[in-house]
């Protein structure tokens, strides 16, 4: 009996040092953030760290935790991929509760508690079924009034993170300077000072005005860095030729207007070379102009296959692996 009690004590003492033990600092929100970032990172695995690299999930094994009962592990899994297809059936609502049973479970159920990012495109509206289509960005380049597009831009960041969504692959603030390419209508135009003053109203609408972005806003990407409206041909994906001075002068203020002024969280790289050297793999870019000079803070992230493209378009990486290493040197910091 007296060994019974003994065990019962201890396991009450130890349960109540565990309740009064302190909450890491990487969970403790009165800390500064770069102290939060160094501890988490310390206490992460080297798979758990490339694993913030890519978006999830990919394969394997995969858990949600659904209070409705809406779904399971395997009918989310199925869900989750099809939300990317055109042709998706799935409800406003539903999307919204799958997200949240997978970050219910991320955040309860794994050692470290760390969310998923939940990317969306958001060009002119919410690409998902129950979401308000505003005009194409052209066409609200044309009316000249940045707080209109603020407004717009405000509602169609929350419609994303009413669905669960938290970061908006969007605006294209790339010029269109060649009728021949074949995405002119996504981007604001022409003019340098137009597209800045278009792409910063949209991504304060995205991103709200505070630092820390609330519930009802999302992360912009501004897209795609750089030179990728202009390219030989008017073909897409194609080389873009230009002096450095072109560059800064032209292709570079509507997106050193989205970093400087309106702080955009995430930038992505273009598909096409400049001067030879791929967007995704050009340190320059990415790191010296991007980084340096205008004190970028945010993440690169990888358009879609662009790291897959550097071993079969521009063929400057021997393998996927290979443009992986290339890509993390140089700047990129998350693979689309």
């Amino acid at each position: 009996m007296r060994y019974r009690f003994c065990i019962v004590t201890l396991f009450a003492f130890l349960g109540s040092a565990v309740a009064q033990a302190p909450a890491p600092d990487y969970r403790n929100p009165t800390f500064p953030i770069e102290q939060r970032v160094a501890d988490l990172l310390k206490r992460m695995t080297l798979e758990e760290k490339v694993g913030q690299l890519a978006m999830s999930p990919r394969r394997g094994s995969f858990n949600i935790l659904d209070t409705t009962g809406k779904f399971n592990d395997t009918t989310a899994l199925q869900a989750l991929r099809q939300m990317f297809s055109p042709d998706s059936k799935i409800s406003a609502r539903d999307a919204a509760i799958l997200r949240n049973a997978v970050q219910r479970y991320l955040k309860e159920k794994t050692p470290l508690g760390i969310p998923a990012l939940f990317p969306g495109e958001a060009l002119h509206g919410f690409m998902e079924n129950g979401s308000t289509s505003f005009p194409q960005a052209l066409g609200l380049a044309s009316t000249w009034d940045t707080d209109l597009v603020r407004q717009a831009f405000t509602a169609i960041a929350d419609e994303m993170a009413s669905a669960g969504d938290n970061q908006a692959f969007t605006p294209v603030i790339n010029l269109a300077r060649d009728p021949r390419w074949g995405r002119t209508e996504e981007t604001y135009g022409e003019d340098p000072y137009l597209s800045a003053r278009m792409g910063v109203a949209a991504i304060e609408g995205l991103q709200g005005q505070n630092f820390m972005i609330d519930r009802h806003h999302v992360l912009a990407t501004p897209k795609h860095f750089a030179a990728y409206g202009q390219s030989e041909g008017g073909r897409n994906l194609a080389p873009a030729n230009y002096s450095e001075r072109v560059l800064r002068e032209v292709f570079f203020e509507a997106f050193r207007a989205a970093v400087v002024e309106a702080q955009a969280g995430s930038i992505m790289a273009a598909y096409n070379e400049i001067d030879g050297v791929p967007c995704h793999v050009n340190g320059w870019l990415l790191n010296r102009v991007l980084r340096q000079e205008w004190g970028f803070q945010g993440y690169v992230t990888s358009d879609g296959e662009g790291l897959q493209m550097l071993v079969n378009q521009h063929h400057v990486a021997a393998n996927n692996a290979d443009a992986a290493r290339m890509a993390l040197a140089a700047g990129v910091d998350y693979d689309l």
